[in-house]
């Protein structure tokens, strides 16, 4: 059991993808029939949003804020100040998948570019020292490397099927008209 809490904990950003994908096929299975294409693509969307981006870059935050040196070896990096900064990075994208979870498709197109451009990085970097230093860390050449190329691309990915099957619940709930009317 310590290993499988282990696994779920270190292996976070796998976790809460796959929590999402869980929480989105239930909302999915107690919709009213018929469930379009546009039901499906919003649900998806908004729990991926909520789960991946908000709980995981807050989970993110309080680790590399409250347990730096823990995360840093997890990596195989050394403690360092930037661990600080890392973190208040990741509260700031959780704070914006949080808000945009349930919102728009702007909202939610922000709340994936900024964490995709991030991750996206980050795995870079994580090649870079795996060529380079040769390190093989959990933290930086295991399930984190292939989550932080995933992640990207499924945001992005239902971000077109949104775009493609229909508007955000927040989206149909505006009125519609010329906004410079009065």
């Amino acid at each position: 059991m310590a290993d499988i809490i282990h696994f779920v904990l270190a292996n976070y950003s796998l976790t809460l993808f796959v929590l999402g994908l869980i929480f989105s096929a239930i909302a999915i299975i107690r919709a009213s029939p018929p469930r379009s294409a546009a039901l499906v693509a919003e649900k998806l969307i908004s729990w991926f949003v909520f789960w991946t981006i908000g709980v995981g870059f807050f989970y993110n935050f309080i680790m590399h804020s409250l347990f730096g040196r823990m995360s840093a070896a997890f990596i195989g990096w050394d403690d360092s100040p930037f661990q600080f900064e890392v973190a208040t990075a990741s509260l700031g994208f959780a704070a914006t998948g949080f808000i945009a979870a349930f919102r728009s498709f702007d909202l939610r197109l922000g709340a994936i570019v900024g964490p995709a451009v991030f991750l996206l990085g980050a795995a870079g970097g994580h090649i870079y020292q795996m060529i380079a230093a040769h390190n093989f860390a959990p933290g930086n050449a295991g399930i984190v490397f292939y989550m932080d190329i995933i992640i990207p691309i499924t945001g992005f990915l239902l971000l077109w099927l949104q775009n493609r099957h229909g508007s955000s619940a927040m989206d149909r709930a505006l009125p519609r008209g010329d906004p410079n009317e009065a």
